[in-house]
């Protein structure tokens, strides 16, 4: 993948690592939704002002790719694109160590809106600049 429309840089802290030194699983969701919320940011758009909108967006499905480990104090980049499938806005993402430039992680993120309770049909996503 390399039409990334952003970036992020982070940093793994200790917490975020298991017994066995490195990040835990489930803290890659979490450095995924962060670049997402960035880039919301980024692009004039914030998650909460959305939500108090009566705007949701929400993950349908996540598909996660684990290639390589981090561990504690590496710094990596999190990239995305985004693309229109439908009712979805899918952000493909990947995680790559800044000290080797290895891919630690791709994925694919089905987002959906829910508008005033109701599923959209997905043309909100034209409307916000995404």
């Amino acid at each position: 993948m390399k039409d990334y429309v952003f970036e992020i840089q982070l940093k793994v802290r200790d917490y975020e690592c298991d017994i066995q030194g490195v990040v835990n699983n489930a803290v890659y969701q979490s450095y995924l939704e962060h670049a997402r919320h960035e880039y919301l940011l980024s692009k004039s758009q914030s998650f909460k002002e959305l939500t108090a909108q009566g705007i949701l967006l929400m993950v349908a499905r996540i598909e996660m790719d684990f290639k390589r480990s981090l561990s504690s104090t590496d710094v990596f980049t999190v990239q995305l694109r985004t693309e229109r499938q439908g009712v979805k806005l899918v952000f493909f993402q990947e995680i790559i160590r800044s000290s080797d430039q290895a891919l630690c992680l791709k994925a694919k993120v089905d987002v959906v809106a829910k508008v005033n309770d109701k599923l959209s049909r997905g043309a909100l996503f034209n409307t916000l600049d995404i």
